[in-house]
């Protein structure tokens, strides 16, 4: 089944194209690895996968449902955004009760589970309890990811998860998100961390200037750096969104 559907979404500002003609086929229950350089329109294209930005043209659903009929979606999806919203005054604890109550999800068990997640991310109960004002970048990343998956949504979109981690928050993370795919979420993956795309996604998709230049598993698109050789995601990742032309027109060249 396909978790992420789209056909020929685009999405222009006046002008300027920031997504252009984007075709995906996310399946159930894997973890999609989001590339770009900034400005490529990755995040434009998770705002419209989030039903936050509406397409110019084209069209996408979201675990079934049309990225338009919002209502339907939010339950559906949960969204960690590179800055997330957390309100400042509250503590951890307050916050994903507050988002849980929203949700309406049954107490006892969410309980359990922000407990669950917040020991998994070294977040004592004493952190727990203080002013999210007061913490480091590291712990609200923290705090944004309990909220972003709480709900075990059918489809979690991660814009940079691993942002202010310390390696072994950031190794948890990591773990974290292979058992959503293992329990059936689908993960739609945007991070700068190469070698966090390269362990844990199954397919990545690269977009530069709006487009998709390339779709295939990490080892794939490693094998496709120029020297023909098995070198790195970053090599590929430089190789497919260089400015130069002749690097330009030999991926142009592979990719149809």
């Amino acid at each position: 089944m396909t978790a992420i559907d789209t056909t020929a979404l685009t999405k222009h500002y006046g002008e300027t194209i920031a997504v252009d003609s984007l075709d995906l086929a996310v399946p159930e229950g894997t973890v999609y690895g989001f590339l770009g350089p900034n400005g490529s329109g990755k995040t434009t294209t998770m705002r419209m996968l989030t039903g936050l930005t509406t397409p110019t043209s084209g069209s996408a659903t979201v675990a079934g449902v049309s990225v338009t009929d919002r209502d339907v979606l939010r339950p559906r999806i949960g969204y960690l955004p590179e800055e997330p919203p957390l309100y400042e005054q509250a503590t951890a604890y307050e916050q994903l009760e507050y988002v849980a109550g929203l949700r309406d999800l049954p107490q006892q068990d969410t309980q359990d589970r922000i407990d669950e997640l917040l020991d998994r991310l070294g977040l004592s109960p004493k952190d727990a309890a203080t002013r999210i004002a007061d913490y480091s970048k590291g712990m609200r990343q923290k705090v944004a990811y309990i909220q972003a998956v709480l709900h075990s949504p059918d489809i979690a979109f991660l814009d940079e998860p691993t942002s202010g981690l310390d390696p072994r928050a950031a190794r948890t993370i990591r773990e974290l998100i292979r058992e959503l795919t293992d329990d059936g979420t689908t993960v739609f993956l945007s991070t700068h961390i190469l070698p966090v795309v390269e362990e844990i996604a199954d397919t990545v998709g690269i977009l530069y200037e709006g487009r998709l230049v390339a779709e295939d598993t990490p080892d794939q698109l490693t094998q496709r750096a120029e020297t023909g050789e098995t070198r790195t995601l970053e090599d590929a990742f430089l190789e497919l969104t260089s400015t130069d032309p002749a690097a330009e027109a030999s991926v142009e060249a592979r990719d149809g």
